[in-house]
């Protein structure tokens, strides 16, 4: 059996949102897990924007994260994400061309000389409020998760990380509970195991894991 090859990095949001689609739409792919610094070969060969995630599915290759949370759901689609109102791609939309180049200028100021962090950080915040607006449930949408949520929320824990004193201190309750909800899961602990650098000629990794074991102790400290 040929399986999907995903081309993985743990801690990139945008890995993060494939795998959180590959894994509800209960497709099983083999991990290669990407170290930035240095890109295996092969991956650049499939790949050679040289960016994560990528899946490899024989003659097809998707290099977008979208995409690859499409094509997963598009097959299997078990939890019903894709079942969402026209605003939660409006919402994509805007956290993948708004609020990520701000979450960017935040995190990162020494790449972007040009730009104000704090006016960055500030502009990220009138997005939150607004998204705090809209949350109706645990969910952006109510009770159930959509596609929505999975493309937006490890931004959102990416962004809560840069200080998460300032983070915490926002008068935003349904986005901190939005979070907490996501950061407590069984669902983020299991795509979050750490892999060792693929190299060609390793046994094969499969992801999802057969049988993944999660201690609390793994939970707490992946959470953070």
């Amino acid at each position: 059996m040929t399986r999907p090859i995903l081309y993985s990095f743990r801690r990139c949001p945008y890995a993060m949102r494939a795998r959180l689609a590959i894994q509800a739409s209960g497709i099983t792919c083999t991990l290669r897990e990407i170290v930035l610094r240095d890109k295996a070969a092969e991956f650049l060969e499939a790949s050679p924007k040289g960016t994560v995630p990528v899946i490899v599915d024989g003659p097809t290759v998707i290099e977008e994260s979208l995409d690859i949370m499409k094509w997963a759901l598009g097959q299997n689609d078990p939890e019903h994400w894709l079942d969402m109102p026209d605003k939660g791609w409006d919402w994509i939309t805007e956290w993948d061309t708004v609020f990520k180049p701000n979450l960017d200028r935040t995190k990162y100021p020494n790449r972007y000389p040009d730009a104000d962090p704090a006016m960055a950080r500030r502009n990220a915040h009138e997005i939150l409020m607004k998204l705090d607006n809209a949350i109706i449930g645990p969910f952006l949408f109510g009770d159930q998760p959509t596609i929505a949520d999975y493309a937006m929320l490890p931004f959102v824990r990416q962004f809560a990380n840069i200080d998460r004193s300032i983070f915490d201190a926002q008068a935003w309750p349904q986005v901190h509970g939005w979070l907490q909800t996501f950061l407590a899961s069984d669902r983020f602990a299991s795509i979050m195991h750490k892999y060792p650098k693929w190299c060609a000629g390793d046994a094969v990794t499969l992801f999802p894991p057969a049988s993944p074991q999660i201690s609390k102790a793994t939970l707490k400290r992946i959470t953070k």
